[in-house]
């Protein structure tokens, strides 16, 4: 989006250095420049509007239906936020927000042992400790705000599977690699993080990506990497809008027609 916009709003400079560029057409294309930049903007804030109006709306019929469907017999030991839904299909996931829930069956509570359990809220809980809805949130509404000729599922894909390794890395600190590892494998297709999805994807093969990362010897990534991550992202999005494009920006309001 950054990009769009730079190229947007770099066109009209560049027509007014370019010899025998007419004051007019400049002045035009400046205009021009600004009303498709003001479009990109515009047409970037309804989606986030309506990615979160959705997702609130979304969350909060989930909740009501997961409490009036609570099998409360079956969380003895379990926090407040837990709830068992009755049923032999094993599943798990979290439903964020300012009341969260973590939603498990009967069936995932007769499948896996307490360890692998615990894994698994461990997982779920890194979710919503971290707030990943929130991020998968931003994503999805510049996904979608992009035209659909234009659009690549590819960055969404990544963001979803990246987040799904930071929650493994949480819960595989807390539990150990082998009782996650093992829950995922039973769980098989039907874990996931229901209200982190927003979009269809290959589920067989982020599995395989993560009990991958879950072998036997696959290092865990420290908080110390994870910290750098973070840093190394923020640098690389602030950097070079403070290099490239402040200057740029003053040399350009030197040089447009105003």
């Amino acid at each position: 989006m950054l990009c769009a916009l730079g190229v947007v709003l770099a066109a009209p400079e560049e027509l007014v250095r370019a010899r025998g560029a007419d004051q007019t057409l400049a002045v035009a294309a400046l205009f021009a420049a600004l009303t498709v930049a003001a479009v990109i903007v515009v047409r970037l804030l309804v989606s986030l509007g309506l990615v979160v109006y959705r997702s609130r709306v979304r969350r909060a019929r989930h909740r009501m239906l997961a409490d009036l469907l609570d099998r409360a017999e079956e969380r003895a030991g379990f926090d407040d936020a837990v709830r068992v839904l009755d049923g032999g299909l094993p599943f798990a996931y979290c439903v964020p927000g300012r009341s969260p829930r973590i939603v498990l069956s009967q069936g995932t509570l007769r499948l896996l042992s307490e360890p692998q359990v615990a894994a698994v809220l461990a997982h779920e809980r890194a979710h919503l400790r971290a707030r990943h809805d929130v991020v998968m949130e931003s994503f999805t509404a510049f996904y979608r705000a992009v035209p659909g000729p234009l659009r690549s599922r590819a960055p969404l894909d990544a963001v979803h599977i990246l987040l799904e390794a930071l929650a493994d890395d949480a819960a595989r600190r807390r539990h150990g690699t082998g009782p996650l590892r093992e829950a995922l494998r039973a769980l098989g297709g039907s874990s996931g993080d229901l209200e982190l999805e927003g979009h269809d994807r290959d589920a067989d093969q982020e599995r395989r990506w993560r009990l991958d990362r879950l072998a036997p010897g696959a290092p865990a990534t420290s908080r110390w990497l994870s910290a750098a991550g973070y840093t190394l992202a923020a640098a690389i999005l602030v950097l070079p809008t403070v290099l490239l494009v402040v200057p740029w920006l003053g040399e350009a309001l030197r040089t447009w027609p105003l």
